[in-house]
């Protein structure tokens, strides 16, 4: 048997899926990512070019990354308009989850991925999380679709990947009971109160509700740009609605502001209105996307379409709205149904 001399500076092990990790680890200098297996013709030639002082180029907004890994398809992708087209919040939720896949397959080779690798992978991940889960095989899903579009490989692992459990509600909209509750708690003018009626009357996401002010108002509109989809929203202020603003007495550029004036975090804005809705002894949980979603239901019911719908809210997804539409008609079917067989009560 053949016994091969480990190359100067060359530092390998095996991973918990068998595979092998190679690396040149010369002192002094960042520790490289070769392709295994040691030995092949692939690693020689990036071996000596590490050796030389010249290691195969990072891609931009990589750094370290080796031709072929997913290290750089990752940072090809986000380089590319599939994800620079995005917003910026959506491009950061897209971004920590590719980062923590990233850390632990990222010198992995793209080409030779199989369906059951992803299937492991995201088996370990269900495993703490199936919703986090469920997001990794969505963005994986489009990384491979890439992958075979950007000739990193010819075929796509994921077509035959598991399906990924995971059952869930999402945000559960305020009832009117809710909604009557907290206003009873809540008295007119205070900031909880305004806050809840913004979200209303707006049916605004929460990264739009807490940077309205008084630069929005055009005469009778709210002129304002969705922050997640870039839609130019121009939404009528109702009366009850223009009272509301017209409480509002302090001075800050932005409507719904901290005891100290300043405007309030995305996050903190959630955590305000569920602790909020709790000392009003609303169930639990009440956020403010569950008041978006009561605002969608409200225009439902009251006979909106679909498009009339999103022309306030800024949805841009047809099937999402298209639910609150539904389940208004049903109900109203419903009611003639009960109608027609008893009579009107």
């Amino acid at each position: 048997m053949v016994r091969h001399k480990r190359p100067k500076y060359i530092h390998s092990y095996q991973d918990r899926h068998g595979k092998e990790r190679v690396y040149f680890n010369r002192p002094g200098i960042p520790k490289i990512a070769l392709p295994g297996p040691i030995y092949s013709e692939a690693f020689w030639t990036d071996y000596h070019k590490a050796l030389a002082g010249n290691p195969e180029k990072p891609s931009v907004g990589a750094s370290k990354t080796v031709a072929g890994t997913m290290n750089a398809l990752i940072a090809e992708y986000y380089n590319s308009s599939a994800f620079t087209s995005k917003a910026e919040t959506t491009r950061s939720t897209y971004k920590n989850q590719l980062e923590a896949f990233r850390k632990e397959h990222g010198d992995g080779p793209v080409r030779e991925i199989k369906t059951k690798h992803i299937d492991a992978i995201l088996g370990d991940v269900a495993k703490k999380s199936t919703a986090q889960a469920h997001k990794l095989k969505k963005r994986l899903t489009t990384l491979f679709r890439l992958a075979v579009k950007w000739d990193y490989r010819d075929d796509n692992p994921m077509l035959n990947a598991e399906r990924v459990e995971h059952k869930t509600t999402g945000y559960e909209p305020w009832t009117e009971a809710d909604i009557t509750k907290f206003r009873a708690h809540w008295k007119e003018g205070t900031p909880q109160r305004t806050a809840v009626e913004i979200l209303l009357f707006t049916g605004l996401r929460r990264s739009d509700a807490v940077r309205i002010g008084r630069q929005h108002i055009q005469g009778d509109r709210i002129e304002i740009k969705a922050r997640k989809t870039g839609t130019e929203l121009s939404i009528p202020i109702h009366p009850e609605f223009r009272a509301v603003l017209d409480m509002i007495n302090h001075e800050h550029l932005v409507f719904i502001v901290t005891a100290y004036g300043a405007a309030r975090s995305e996050k903190a804005f959630t955590n305000w209105i569920i602790e909020a809705a709790r000392e009003a002894g609303l169930a639990a949980h009440r956020s403010p996307h569950g008041l978006r979603k009561a605002a969608c239901r409200r225009l439902a019911e009251a006979g909106c379409s679909a498009s009339e719908i999103m022309s306030i809210t800024g949805h841009r997804n047809l099937a999402e709205v298209e639910t609150y539409v539904r389940d208004a008609n049903k109900k109203k079917l419903a009611d003639s149904a009960i109608s027609k067989a008893y009579g009107a009560s």
